[in-house]
């Protein structure tokens, strides 16, 4: 499903026009992407939580030269599932996986 699909469905389940579903669609994004960059987390209830990870300073290795580099300690954005939310999808794919 993508961004276009989202709008088209909000905009048919709630009779809001799509260009104001997009709009609200991409504010609400673009508030958790702003959060994120500030370093803040952004818990939804019953859906899960975006969050910002610390990777810790570490020794790679550049193959083609036969190198090691060092890649800094450093941010990355991640996305936890909620509870209730993983075990609905379990539950869910299991009864897909029986009727295909």
């Amino acid at each position: 499903m993508t961004k276009a699909d989202i709008i088209s469905e909000i905009s048919t389940k709630t009779g809001i026009e799509k260009v104001d579903v997009q709009e609200t669609v991409e504010a609400f994004f673009k508030v958790i992407k702003t959060s994120m960059i500030g370093g803040e987390n952004v818990y939804v209830r019953g859906f899960g939580s975006f969050v910002v990870k610390k990777r810790a300073q570490k020794t790679a290795r550049n193959i083609s030269k036969n190198t090691a580099i060092i890649i800094p300690e450093h941010f990355v954005p991640s996305f936890k599932p909620a509870k209730v939310f993983v075990d609905k999808v379990k539950n869910n794919s299991k009864k897909i996986k029986v009727e295909a």
